[in-house]
């Protein structure tokens, strides 16, 4: 049995005025594929876990080509067509040898031509490989399923938490989708039924909002054995292109009704909880103003730049409303400055500048001019506390200006936990306030011993303010940008029989 695993994952935000490019993305060929994923927590490994239980011996494993690409800004198109080639060129060579395909994708990717770049892949994959070989894929639940996408797969896994554990869990149930069609013959049909809303907010944890009915619901599903896979996309509401929209979906072994009366359900389910499902938001001045009279610790949630949601990682908007109110208590927030942290290197520890910090990509953050010491150099990776990420920071530097210390990196990193503070040789529990770039945070992080977490109304590229973001190109109306939005469910049904 010869099974052919690759990728190709990004989460884009459309509101980042900064392209991404090429070199955004790492890249694992062929056997390095094998070495990096097999035992780990991620999808891939969790796929070849269990292809590996399920055929033993009678297996071959086939890498390709994955690419993983850090969230940002719409994927420059010749960058994209460049990784397009690279990941459908590898394929080619194994056209009529091929039993089946795993792809661990992430679905909310765009590029500045290309508004479904994963459904152009597997469509591009199905001509070479012809239409009887089983495609299976995995997929985050921040992804947007496209119908080109349900047209040549066989078969879906997503995420099934919020904030995400899930990885290689979520790879295993594509690969027991994998093998039920090779093993068992069965005949995958899906459904799907889209939602007019997008998404945000506290209720979208699964574990304890009220999104996680919908999660409940598709897990006991998978109890029957009729069913083969199900979930539900809360989508990425800063990925905006056609078929934005929230999503139930459910495959079945050729049932089409038993498809369409869960898929349903969990969208009728899910729709009159959409106003609860939105960012509850305090504004910028008076989160400050309340935090400055509070003990502390405090933590600052600044999702509307949040790099793992594809922002640009240079807002200083929370600093300055703090510098104009004299906070009086210590705090620390990262940002994304490679002028700036070029700079400190150039001068070294101990030395003493004045110049503009923040707003660096995004022009509509006005730089921060403050005289700064520099008081530690940093380069190279970290490794993140549960993900398996370990993003590259650039030459970085600690600046320090009165009470406000700053981690300024050259490169535009996820900041999912305290990761890139540990590696510069601070503790976010030293100061009284944190700024944290990322929407949802395991409660260990923060949550579970700051006095306070304020999820501040401030601008940016990945704003739960979702009305403040500029939509242009998904389809309207769409709750909450069109408050009155109505819903007539309506079922799409799949097949490859």
């Amino acid at each position: 049995m010869r099974i052919l695993i690759g990728g190709c994952q990004q989460e884009i935000s459309t509101f980042n005025p900064v392209p991404c490019e090429y070199e955004f993305f790492d890249f694992l060929r062929d056997d390095e594929i094998r070495a990096t994923h097999e035992g780990s927590d991620s999808q891939i490994g969790g796929a070849m876990a269990e292809l590996q239980s399920a055929f033993g011996e009678n297996l071959e494993l086939v890498f390709t080509y994955d690419a993983e690409g850090t969230a940002a800004g719409p994927l420059r198109h010749s960058a994209f067509m460049r990784i397009a080639s690279e990941f459908l060129e590898p394929l080619k060579q194994h056209a009529g040898e091929i039993d089946g395909v795993y792809f661990s994708l992430h679905g909310a990717m765009g590029t500045t031509e290309l508004l479904d770049p994963e459904g152009y892949l597997l469509e591009e994959v199905r001509k070479i490989l012809g239409p009887k070989v089983p495609i299976v894929i995995t997929m985050d639940l921040h992804g947007i399923l496209t119908a080109k996408m349900l047209e040549n797969i066989n078969g879906l896994a997503s995420f099934h938490t919020y904030p995400h554990v899930d990885f290689a869990d979520t790879g295993r149930r594509a690969a027991k989708v994998l093998t039920r069609i090779l093993k068992d013959g069965v005949k995958p049909v899906a459904a799907r039924v889209r939602v007019p809303a997008i998404v945000r907010g506290n209720e979208l944890i699964t574990e304890k909002g009220a999104f996680g009915a919908q999660i409940r619901y598709a897990k006991k599903l998978h109890e029957n054995p009729k069913v083969l896979s199900a979930g539900f996309f809360i989508c990425n509401p800063f990925t905006d292109v056609p078929e934005l929209s929230s999503q139930a979906y459910v495959f079945t072994d050729n049932d089409p009704e038993l498809a369409e009366q869960h898929a349903l359900q969990m969208a009728n389910d899910f729709w009159p909880n959409r106003h609860i499902m939105q960012g509850q938001l305090i504004s910028l001045k008076d989160s400050v103003a309340r935090a400055s009279e509070m003990a502390g610790p405090i933590a600052f949630t600044d999702a509307a730049d949040a790099p793992s949601s594809g922002s640009s990682g240079d807002s200083n908007a929370i600093i300055s409303e703090m510098i104009r109110a004299n906070y009086p208590h210590s705090r620390l927030a990262p940002i994304a400055d490679p002028a700036a942290a070029a700079k400190a290197h150039e001068l070294g520890v101990g030395a003493k500048f004045t110049m503009g910090v923040g707003g660096a990509h995004d022009p509509q953050f006005t730089p921060l001019e403050l005289e700064w010491t520099v008081e530690s150099l940093a380069d190279g990776t970290f490794t993140c506390e549960t993900w398996k990420y370990e993003p590259t920071i650039g030459p970085t530097a600690v600046l320090k200006s009165g009470n406000l210390t700053l981690v300024v990196t050259t490169e535009t990193v996820i900041l999912v936990d305290r990761a890139l503070f540990f590696k510069v040789g601070l503790d976010p529990k030293d100061f009284h306030s944190t700024i944290v770039k990322s929407p949802h945070c395991e409660p260990a992080f923060f949550d579970d011993w700051v006095e306070a977490n304020f999820n501040v109304d401030a601008p940016g590229a990945t704003s739960a303010n979702l009305k403040s973001l500029g939509h242009t190109v998904c389809a309207r109306p769409i709750y909450p940008l069109e408050p009155d939005t109505e819903f007539t469910p309506k079922t799409e049904i799949f097949t490859r029989n």
